[in-house]
């Protein structure tokens, strides 16, 4: 089973790129850093909850192991 810390530092660094192609994506669509910016913290906290959740589901399934 996975630890909470390393469950945690998985999320930040995946959420941490995410957010950065977010934003990159949605300046491109939006042409506006503010829109974007919103745009990208927005889906970076609703993926981050959704990311630890769906983690620790799975840390407690064991098939494949």
């Amino acid at each position: 089973m996975e630890s909470r810390l390393r469950t945690i530092v998985k999320t930040v660094t995946w959420q941490t790129t995410g957010l950065l192609v977010m934003c990159a994506v949605a300046y491109f669509a939006t042409g506006s850093l503010v829109v974007a910016s919103g745009l990208a913290l927005t889906s970076t906290a609703i993926g981050t909850v959704s990311y630890v959740l769906h983690e620790r589901i799975w840390a407690r399934i064991a098939w494949g192991r």
